[in-house]
Order: structure tokens, then C-alpha cells, then sequence
């Protein structure tokens, strides 16, 4: 990084900061690369370390950075793209999956999800827990909830627990004819298991995508997914799952 005083500019220092920051952080480093430490980097801008770090924190907000204990702080892979788009629908575990199965356990579900699933709100669903995983940073999680009913011969088969039962249940699901998913996207703040799962501290910015799975008139799965909102971005259009956005435009946005 080259030398920049940020004198007799009108908007605050550490924003005028940030934006140098990120200019160099496309020109100058690659991804994974760690930064010099805040003693250097605040010498070579002429700033004080506190007007740094307001910087670095916006651009860690931002998911340009990432900041660990014991490695400093490096620059973060590029945001996973969330697509919400119109094209051909499918079944979660397919061959264009990139979603990694986890576990599956029986229990009941959440009221909302058992109304939403049309289930009585003590019936015991299958619940199969995945992760999305980006560089080797966990981006996202997911809760799928499946009635029994829409996987009914699934008890003759020799998979008791684990990953291997939740590749199962998926299996059995695409079964079925599915004729149409539905999307749901708020904002939300990450509680104590998915922040552990997540990597991020409790209460850290979540974006949570819905999703309704229909066949044969109802609703034969439901899934709550949620990703670190400083690393994915929504996509809309007309291509369908999740692709990885690279490219300098698209890791500063």
C-alpha cells in the first residue's frame, strides 16, 4: 500500500479511510493474504489507530475482511451468491447441490414450521441439518424439516443416524414430483447455535431464506436457511442455485 494522507476531506476520516482500504485491497492483495498490522497501516495513511480501526471494522461489515484471533486480519473470499431466481426448481440434496448433509434427527419442530408443514403441532418430523461451506469458511446453515408422510419408505432403509441418514431422507424425498418452491428472505440476528455454527459471535447480522417445497397439492418439506450476512449477497433472475461471485467488481460490492 502506498503512502495517503487524508487531510481536508469532508466526509468522516474513517470512511475516506475505507475507501482507500478497499481500493487496495483490490489491486494489491489476493485473497487469504494477511495485512499489515494496525501500528503499520496507521502509520503509512497518517491516521491514528482509532480512525483504522473504524475502517477495518466497516470493511469486516462489509465481508471484505476477515478477522481471527492469533492470525490477524486477512482479506475474505468472495460472497456467495444466494440465487432466487425463476428457473427449473429442485429437490435439496441433487446432483448440483453444493450444500454438505450433517445430520438427521426425528423430533418436533418449531409451531411455525409444523403450521407451515400442515402437521400437528407434537407430530415428530425429520429434521436434517446441513452446512455451506465457501474457501473453507462455513457460510450458511440449514434447518430442512420433512413429515414423515412425504418419505414413507424410508424405515426400510439401513441408515440409523448421522450424514449417511440425512443422504437418505433426501433421497426419498426426490421421489416426488416437486411442482413448485417458494422463497421467503428476511433480515435476522444470529442466535447461539447458528452463531457457533456460523463462526460469528451471537446476535451478528443473518440473512434468513425460507423455503417452501410443494408436491402433490401440499407441502412435503420446509427449510430455514441462514447465511452470514457479511458474506452473501441475493441474486434474481432466471438461473437457479447457488454460484460463487469472483471478480473485483463483485468482491467490493
Amino acid at each position: 500500500m502506498g503512502t495517503t494522507q487524508l487531510e481536508s476531506v469532508q466526509e468522516p476520516k474513517y470512511w475516506h479511510l475505507k475507501t482507500v482500504l478497499s481500493q487496495a485491497l483490490d489491486s494489491e492483495f489476493s485473497v487469504g493474504e494477511i495485512l499489515p498490522n494496525e501500528r503499520d497501516l496507521a502509520a503509512r495513511f497518517g491516521v491514528a489507530r482509532a480512525t483504522l480501526r473504524q475502517a477495518l471494522e466497516q470493511l469486516e461489515l462489509e465481508g471484505r475482511l476477515q478477522r481471527r484471533r492469533g492470525v490477524g486480519t486477512t482479506v475474505a473470499p468472495p460472497r456467495v451468491g444466494v440465487s432466487l431466481g425463476t428457473g427449473p426448481h429442485t429437490w435439496p440434496g441433487g446432483p448440483e447441490d453444493a450444500w454438505q448433509p450433517v445430520d438427521c434427527t426425528t423430533a418436533v419442530p418449531p409451531p411455525a414450521v409444523a403450521d407451515a408443514l400442515e402437521t400437528g403441532r407434537d407430530e415428530p418430523v425429520h429434521i436434517v441439518r446441513r452446512s455451506r461451506v465457501s474457501h473453507g469458511r462455513p457460510v450458511a446453515a440449514e434447518l430442512l424439516y420433512i413429515p414423515q408422510s412425504s418419505v414413507p419408505e424410508l424405515s426400510g432403509i439401513d441408515a440409523p443416524s448421522g450424514a449417511a441418514r440425512a443422504r437418505a431422507v433426501l433421497r426419498e424425498l426426490q421421489r416426488l414430483e416437486l411442482e413448485r418452491q417458494e422463497n421467503a428472505v428476511e433480515l435476522g440476528s444470529a442466535g447461539a447455535d447458528e452463531a457457533k455454527e456460523l463462526d460469528r459471535l451471537p446476535g451478528a447480522p443473518v440473512l434468513v431464506v425460507t423455503t417452501r417445497f410443494v408436491a402433490g397439492g401440499r407441502t412435503a418439506a420446509s427449510s430455514v436457511a441462514t447465511y452470514r450476512a457479511d458474506t452473501c449477497r441475493l441474486t434474481f433472475g432466471d438461473s437457479g442455485g447457488v454460484e460463487i461471485h469472483a471478480g473485483i467488481q463483485q468482491r467490493a460490492s
